[in-house]
């Protein structure tokens, strides 16, 4: 009688627990399934305050619309590049430092690494003006390094990556140095090599940090042609009106790139999550 109750109760729990999870998927979704109804609407649907769902009509001119409106080539090479340079620098520079801070004793160690957490617990929008300021002392606004400059070091690749070497056992260098190795190559040859998963995980959260970046963009690049993705589907919302249908066709469109690549490297991404987790 106690085991059936106890299978009873367990059921209950595991009905209860995919029903939560169904309503958090479809929460989930719901933006996603809006934004692709909404981009086939005509303008009077998307601001009827009669609710509906479902658009009377197919239109597919909003499409052409978006495109006609934004130089999307440009926006998604500016894109590329700036996710492609930020998860370069990302991984050398935090590799290397994340190294000295766990594995090099150096005077300072404690006060740098003090500074690299207070950076990590600030809003990155305070760097804002600071950096911009910057840019534009060196005549850089407007371009591809101009984008790339805010993600040249990460704070949270130092931190990340000094908590993953910190974990390799220190006989591993060790056995390096006995073996002939110089601080360098115990570095790029035996402990950069063990953080293959670590580093996978960096470049993935570095590439989508640096995909939904809009702040940033919008502010250093004042040409259309210079700008990334977000901060160019910025421009189509209007002071006072906004054609909504256009916007989320836009929006569809910048999307599809990193829809296709996480169902390309979706086994890496979930293992990165679940390594960040575990770190």
């Amino acid at each position: 009688m106690k085991k059936s109750s106890l299978e009873a109760s367990r059921t209950r729990l595991t009905i209860l627990t995919y029903a939560a999870l169904i309503l958090g998927a479809i929460i989930m979704i719901f933006p996603f399934v809006w934004m692709i109804l909404t981009s086939s609407k005509t303008v009077p649907e998307s601001i009827d305050p009669n609710f509906s769902f479902f658009p009377k009509q197919i239109m597919g001119d909003n499409f052409v619309e978006a495109v006609n409106s934004l130089p999307f080539l440009n926006l998604y090479v500016n894109t590329a590049l700036m996710i492609l340079f930020r998860v370069i620098c990302a991984v050398a520079f935090s590799s290397m430092a994340g190294y000295a801070f766990a594995k090099l004793e150096f005077k300072g160690k404690k006060l740098l690494f003090g500074i690299v957490l207070v950076q990590m617990s600030l809003p990155s929008q305070i760097f804002i003006i600071p950096q911009y300021q910057m840019v534009a002392k060196m005549g850089l606004g407007n371009t591809i390094f101009a984008l790339v400059f805010p993600g040249i070091v990460s704070a949270f690749g130092v931190f990340f990556l000094r908590q993953t070497y910190m974990g390799i056992p220190k006989e591993i260098g060790e056995a390096a140095y006995l073996d002939g190795c110089n601080q360098w190559q115990t570095f790029y040859k035996v402990m950069f090599p063990l953080t293959g998963t670590s580093v996978a995980a960096l470049t993935i959260f570095t590439a989508v940090f640096a995909y939904s970046d809009l702040m940033w963009p919008l502010v250093v690049n004042s040409d259309l042609k210079m700008m990334t993705l977000s901060s160019g589907l910025a421009t189509l919302r209007g002071q006072f009106t906004t054609n909504f249908p256009v916007l989320m066709a836009g929006s569809l469109l910048a999307m599809l790139p990193m829809v296709v690549l996480y169902l390309i490297f979706q086994k890496q991404f979930i293992e990165g999550i679940a390594t960040t987790g575990g770190k």
